[in-house]
């Protein structure tokens, strides 16, 4: 088995557990509390809200099981929402000792998903290898420094974008992401900078990426250029140019 096969496999290992095996448990234990309480046959009425959650993991799963950068996200929401409606029903079916710890229990089942969700993405990620561009996956990368700027490789696109609102240098409109055509990219390279560069973007960022000593990747395209600090810079430089070859031949 190669390294990579080795990743994707425990990968979707953690995948299932963040979006089916959550709301399993769920169900297990709101199962598990409706066979203690008294409330009569409605009790198991109770059940319906975690099959629920079940089903819309598992759609979810299925859309988003090559998307790493969702998974912490997922894990958050689905452990933490698991946490608090197991005891909420606890509530209504009358186990008053389990949600005196609804608060708490709420935010272990989040942190506990976004553990996971975090450990799922970094055995797929890290190290990068450029192997990586031969998979599924858009491979998301987070830029060196203090900096909301990420760059997601696609099998047909590359895309920055920061979680704040990116302005155009002229100042007429405002963007969240700037996407290239995997095909549109004329130059890739990874460089080594000093620390002592002034770096300049295509577009004004709220906290753009400053220099800093270490590697980097230069992106060239539609006649602008982006110099990215980032450790990784000459493994992800090879998974583009794997991706770009790819692209041009389809």
């Amino acid at each position: 088995m190669s390294s990579l096969e080795a990743r994707q496999r425990q990968a979707q290992r953690v995948v299932s557990f963040i979006y089916v095996g959550i709301p399993l448990i769920f169900l297990a234990l709101v199962l598990w509390v409706s066979a203690a309480s008294d409330e009569g046959p409605a009790k198991w009425a109770a059940a319906l809200v975690p099959v629920a959650v079940l089903a819309a993991g598992w759609r979810w799963r299925a859309k988003s099981r090559y998307r790493p950068v969702r998974w912490p996200r997922a894990g958050f929401l689905l452990g933490g929402v698991a946490a608090l409606l197991t005891a909420f029903d606890a509530k209504v079916l009358g186990a008053d000792g389990l949600t005196a710890w609804a608060l708490p229990i709420t935010v272990a089942g989040a942190i506990v998903g976004t553990g996971f969700g975090r450990y799922g993405f970094r055995v797929l990620m890290m190290p990068a290898i450029p192997e990586l561009a031969d998979s599924e996956y858009e491979l998301s990368f987070r830029m060196r420094g203090l900096t909301r700027l990420r760059m997601s490789i696609g099998a047909e696109q590359v895309t920055l974008h920061e979680q704040m609102v990116l302005q155009t240098l002229d100042g007429e409109s405002t963007v969240r992401e700037k996407s290239y055509p995997l095909t549109a990219l004329t130059g890739v390279y990874a460089v080594t900078l000093s620390g002592s560069e002034r770096l300049k973007y295509p577009v004004a960022m709220k906290l753009a990426p400053a220099s800093s000593p270490g590697p980097a990747l230069i992106l060239q395209a539609q006649g602008e250029d982006w110099v990215l600090p980032q450790n990784e810079a000459p493994a992800i430089a090879e998974i583009l140019e794997r991706r770009i070859a790819t692209a041009r031949t389809h």
